[in-house]
């Protein structure tokens, strides 16, 4: 991989050094807000993939080509490392494979694995089931032996599954396989990660996911990078804030015919405009269109 994508890990991999805070996001508009808010990275969640584009739960019902299409959109519209949610690899090894080579041409700095078995579901979820160890090293060292320049994130729902030792040995053979990476997840308890970061000091990159009403007590990421981890993610903060103002807003407006009541929790036109950078973008294309400045001029009188 050449151009400005593939120094992109470099960049990942110096900004782990001290702590990066990653939160989710799912589409374009997610992720513009994210880096316009000074973030240095984006997580790119399965999870708020099918809660946005299926309406679903994060139940392996979301297909690998319907992420690499989310991917390539929102590594169009930001330059932030983008660490991507690849659940299983998709399949096998070999799918894993194509799994990794299609994710690092759309755009994937990091990229994710988890042992479970197909279906997958979100981690925070009951009824999970695992491959073996032996399964998931082999996927592991798949990707490892075709990303070109993408970090591999490996992951293990064993502490729900096997219990918390067995997750441990999960988590020694995986970085002695080669993850870039280590995410255990769902420890139950601050002594948990206390032990989980105890062991792995010095000799992984450790990650914590940070999940609103799930199993694993929530910490800022200064106390997180205080313990030893180096990746703090909050994938669904972003949805869930969503969906409780969208209800807001939608039982204002079932009420009361209009959304006036509302106002002081929207942004009007030009806020969404501002948002998503539609005068910057005017101003690009008029350079190459004539027909762009009068586009601008309505935009300016509100009429676009």
């Amino acid at each position: 991989m050449t151009g400005p994508r593939a120094g992109k890990a470099a960049i990942l991999r110096t900004l782990l050094e001290k702590g990066v805070l990653a939160p989710g996001c799912y589409d374009g508009l997610s992720a513009a807000l994210v880096q316009a808010h000074g973030f240095q990275a984006a997580y790119v969640t399965g999870g708020s993939i099918a809660y946005s584009r299926l309406g679903r739960p994060d139940i392996g019902l979301v297909s690998m080509s319907e992420v690499a299409e989310t991917i390539a959109l929102i590594a169009d519209r930001v330059e932030i490392p983008l660490i991507v949610d690849a659940d299983t690899g998709f399949g096998n090894a070999l799918n894993v494979m194509r799994t990794v080579r299609t994710f690092e041409r759309a755009g994937a700095t990091a990229i994710q694995l988890e042992d479970q078995q197909m279906p997958k579901r979100c981690g925070h979820l009951a009824g999970k089931s695992l491959v073996s160890c032996e399964e998931m090293v082999g996927k592991l060292k798949a990707a490892l032996d075709t990303r070109e320049d993408a970090l591999i994130v490996a992951r293990t729902d064993a502490i729900a599954v096997e219990g918390f030792d067995a997750a441990l040995e999960r988590a020694e053979a995986y970085v002695e396989a080669g993850a870039d990476i280590l995410f255990v997840e769902a420890p139950p308890s601050d002594e948990a990660m206390k032990q989980l970061c105890a062991q792995f000091d010095g000799r992984a990159v450790l990650l914590a996911n940070m999940v609103e009403g799930g199993s694993t007590p929530i910490r800022p990421a200064q106390e997180l990078y205080a313990l030893g981890y180096r990746l703090v993610i909050f994938p669904g903060a972003f949805a869930r804030t969503v969906v409780q103002a969208a209800n807001d807003m939608l039982a204002v407006l079932k009420r009361d015919g209009t959304t006036e009541k509302y106002w002081d929790r929207m942004v009007d036109l030009k806020g969404i405009n501002d948002a998503i950078g539609t005068g910057e973008l005017i101003e690009h294309g008029k350079r190459y269109s004539p027909e762009m400045a009068s586009f601008a001029t309505l935009l300016t009188d509100g009429d676009a």
